[in-house]
């Protein structure tokens, strides 16, 4: 299925434009299936959109949320993707916090991985996986030259112990538990990161193009990000 490719204009209108979406999507899940799975994840523009839902109320008792990767940092570090998404939206939320699934990545990379894959197996196809990229291509932490975990048969999360940002000991959905996600939204802004959209969108190898929505595949683009020079 082709990715669908939705610019806008600034960040900002891209997030208002996104928060509409998702809460959109949450109330078809909830009429269709009684709850909404979603996948967060970490960055500055996600924390925008999360900074957004919580201005709009966002979330109550059907909502659960799932993240694509963690650090391996103390529970409460405030570099982690959950300390950032709880401090900006989730503990003002409605959602309940038995139904927010914080990675465990404090107890390290490989029995957090196993614990994280326990959880998960409590629920079957995300509604909505929502990731970034960085400039290297690499999404949640999936990183160019090592292992995306995209074999079908594989396991559902991966112990990270070298990537190449840091900390390098890190917790990762696998590219193929990404993929068991209804709809994928991948959220791309700023400058920065045209290189990596512009060998995305050629096709090549990178790894935010090993994953895809079972419905649909969008990325969320401001301008600056999209003029690839293409």
């Amino acid at each position: 299925m082709a990715t669908q490719w939705r610019v806008f204009a600034d960040a900002d209108a891209l997030v208002r434009a996104l928060a509409d979406a998702l809460c959109a999507e949450a109330a078809a899940a909830i009429a269709a299936r009684g709850a909404f799975q979603l996948v967060l994840a970490g960055g500055g523009t996600p924390r925008a959109l999360y900074a957004e839902l919580a201005r709009r109320g966002a979330g109550d008792a059907r909502w659960h949320i799932w993240y694509g990767d963690e650090r391996c940092l103390p529970a409460n570090d405030p570099e982690r993707n959950s300390a950032m998404a709880e401090a900006a939206w989730l503990t003002a939320s409605a959602i309940p916090e038995e139904q927010r699934w914080p990675i465990p990545a404090e107890y390290g990379a490989g029995e957090g991985a196993a614990v994280y894959a326990d959880w998960l197996a409590r629920v079957g196809e995300f509604d909505v996986v929502l990731l970034g990229m960085g400039e290297d291509g690499h999404t949640a932490s999936l990183f160019p030259g090592h292992d995306w975990g995209a074999q079908a048969d594989g396991p559902d999360v991966l112990a990270v112990r070298d990537a190449p940002k840091p900390p390098p000991e890190r917790v990762s959905l696998s590219a193929a538990r990404l993929n068991r996600g209804a709809k994928l939204w991948v959220v791309v802004t700023g400058a920065g990161k045209r290189d990596a959209l512009r060998r995305w969108r050629r096709g090549e190898a990178v790894p935010v193009a090993a994953i895809q929505g079972r419905q649909e595949t969008v990325a969320w683009l401001d301008a600056a990000a999209w003029q690839t020079g293409d």
